[in-house]
């Protein structure tokens, strides 16, 4: 038997609309990081991006389990000299709901070159728009909701 590996012109990219609204920022992640990997393709290969694009909306409407919104912080630095930032959770999704998704697929993503090129078709919006109706996404079908 060998092993097909897919040329890179033959890779069919789909567009999918995920609407995060009550759903538990764990596992809509997990889900959203299968589908921006392409794991949930049958000719998936972990050395190539054969994933599809995500649309994320409704992202101010995320749960979260126990106490993180008033115990988990997210830290930045500005690159100046005593720059280091902290936010709570709480306080970020007021201000920028997107980040906390973002931050929470992208460390499930590979920590590579592959995984910054993965982390570009995840288009997250805090409300219920978004300007990618001509792409025509599709909902998240049942079968990969609960991958």
């Amino acid at each position: 038997m060998k092993t097909v590996v897919p040329k890179i012109d033959e890779i069919e990219r789909k567009w999918y609309l995920v609407d995060a609204e009550n759903e538990i920022l764990g596992r809509i992640s997990s889900q959203i990081a299968t589908l921006l990997r392409g794991k949930h393709k049958p000719e998936f290969t972990p050395h190539l991006d054969l994933g599809d694009h995500v649309i994320v909306i409704n992202a101010e409407k995320i749960k979260v389990t126990g106490r993180k919104l008033n115990q988990k912080e997210y830290t930045r630095y500005t690159g100046y000299p005593s720059g280091l930032r902290t936010n709570l959770m709480e306080k970020l999704l007021q201000q920028k709901p997107e980040r906390i998704i973002i931050h929470a697929v992208k460390g499930m993503l590979p920590k590579n070159r592959l995984g910054r090129q993965m982390i570009k078709k995840l288009r997250v919006y805090a409300g219920p728009n978004h300007p990618h109706k001509a792409q025509k996404p599709e909902n998240l079908p049942d079968n990969l909701r609960r991958i």
